[in-house]
C-alpha cells in the first residue's frame, strides 16, 4: 500500500516543491512505495524557477509541477495522507484543514532560499534541496508499513532534530 506524504508551505513555490521532488525522486531510485505531494495554504500560482533548476540539477524530472492549494487534498477522491510535513514556519503556525485518515504531522523547517541575496541565491536553493533530500532519505529508511502512528510520530520527530 502506497504511503502518501503531503508537504506544506504557505505559497507552494519553493521549499514544499523541493521536498515533493526529492521525496519522489529518492522513493523511485530506492524502489519505495511512497508518493509525495506538495501544496500551500495561500499558493502563489507559480513555482520559483530557481526551485525547478535546483531539482533539475539533482536529476529530478519536474514536468507537471504546479503551485496548488492544500484544499485539493481535502476533497473527495484525494489520496489519503499518512504523513503531513510543514516546511516553513508560517505554514506550521496556521490552522490546517481536517485531513482524512488523521495523518501523522511534523514540522521540518527550512529557511526560505528565495530570500537569499544575489549572487548566491541559486546556491541557497541547491543547499536547501540537499538538506531536504537528506531528511527524505531518512524518512524512506523507516519501515513505514510496520510503524504505528505513535511510532512514526516519534521517528519523524527524531529526524527533525538531525
Amino acid at each position: 500500500m502506497t504511503t502518501h506524504v503531503l508537504i506544506l508551505c504557505t505559497h507552494n513555490s519553493a521549499r514544499s516543491v523541493l521536498s515533493e521532488g526529492m521525496l519522489n525522486h529518492w522513493a523511485r531510485v530506492l524502489g519505495k512505495d511512497v508518493r509525495a505531494f506538495s501544496a500551500g495554504s495561500a499558493p502563489s500560482g507559480r513555482i520559483n524557477p530557481l526551485a525547478l533548476e535546483a531539482l533539475a540539477n539533482a536529476g529530478v524530472d519536474t514536468a507537471g509541477y504546479r503551485s496548488k492549494s492544500w484544499d485539493e487534498f481535502t476533497e473527495p477522491g484525494a489520496p489519503e495522507m499518512r504523513i503531513v510535513i510543514t516546511v516553513c514556519d508560517s505554514a506550521a503556525a496556521e490552522q490546517c484543514p481536517y485531513w482524512p485518515g488523521s495523518p501523522v504531522k511534523v514540522h521540518w523547517g527550512y529557511a526560505d532560499p528565495s530570500n537569499a541575496p544575489e549572487p548566491g541565491r541559486q546556491a541557497a536553493f541547491d543547499l536547501t534541496r540537499q538538506a531536504i533530500g537528506y531528511r527524505m532519505l531518512q524518512l524512506l529508511a523507516l519501515p513505514l508499513q510496520h510503524l504505528s502512528n505513535a511510532e512514526l510520530q516519534a521517528e519523524l520527530t527524531r529526524i527533525s532534530s538531525n
